[in-house]
């Protein structure tokens, strides 16, 4: 079942229902479950749970932080941040990654030992869209596609299952941060990923966003680049994650 859920064939099946009105009575639940305020968003009544989950919100209530030497969060999100070596796995959407195989084996990502790995995990209720983190021009997109895996003996029949999920990536070049690789993951059901064509962008523009699902994004930051702020060193040295919202400091340039 797992491993019929993550075929492409029923990923569109749930997106079709998604985009459809029949889906509109989950979106209401959703509203309600989760507490979210509409009066934020530009608009209150959607015609599919997709059309819901991907609302735009009001640009008075997600404010940037202009400030050149500040790194701002890209999403509304739950933050943990890591030391990026060579061997250590990261847990992104239930899998384990090193940084190699986070990028497909993308040789760039040795420029980056020592430096920060800053994962951003969005939830059902969080805002789906997301923002450059700062001005600059970018490399083109590459794309890696799902994959999944079965290790270990765990269930009943011997296996335990994994996936790599759907991925995007491109480098920034960034005026205050230097390089930064920039990762969209998809989840098990979404696999949709939408971003803007541009490669020229300002600190605060919208880079694009998800369709339906939980989703996580992944910033690669350079060694002796950026100091987070205390809390999210804190936090993630603790194991534990902070909640932060798009456009709003994480860091500061070194």
């Amino acid at each position: 079942m797992l491993w019929l859920s993550v075929r492409r064939n029923s990923s569109r099946l749930v997106g079709t229902y998604m985009n459809s009105p029949l889906s509109r009575r989950k979106a209401r639940n959703a509203v309600k479950k989760y507490g979210i305020n509409l009066d934020e968003y530009e608009k209150q009544k959607f015609k599919s749970y997709n059309d819901f989950f991907t609302r735009k919100i009001k640009a008075s209530c997600r404010p940037v932080d202009m400030t050149p030497e500040h790194l701002i969060a890209p999403c509304d999100s739950k933050l943990r941040a890591f030391p990026i070596t060579a061997a250590k796995d990261y847990i992104i959407k239930g899998a384990p990654y090193t940084v190699s195989e986070l990028l497909g084996g993308d040789s760039a990502c040795e420029e980056y030992i020592g430096g920060l790995c800053l994962i951003f995990r969005l939830s059902v209720d969080d805002y789906h869209r997301y923002c450059y983190i700062d001005k600059g021009t970018r490399d083109g997109y590459r794309k890696i596609k799902g994959v999944l895996y079965t290790v270990s003996h765990v269930d009943g029949l011997g296996r335990n299952y994994f996936k790599r999920n759907s991925r995007v990536y491109t480098t920034l070049h960034t005026e205050n941060f230097g390089d930064v690789i920039h990762v969209e993951v998809g989840a098990t059901l979404v696999g949709r990923i939408r971003n803007r064509v541009s490669t020229v962008f300002n600190k605060g523009d919208e880079k694009g966003y998800f369709e339906f699902g939980g989703s996580t994004i992944v910033l690669l930051i350079k060694k002796g680049v950026v100091e987070l702020d205390e809390d999210i060193v804190r936090n993630s040295m603790a194991g534990h994650e902070t909640q932060v919202r798009y456009g709003s400091k994480i860091g500061k340039k070194i």
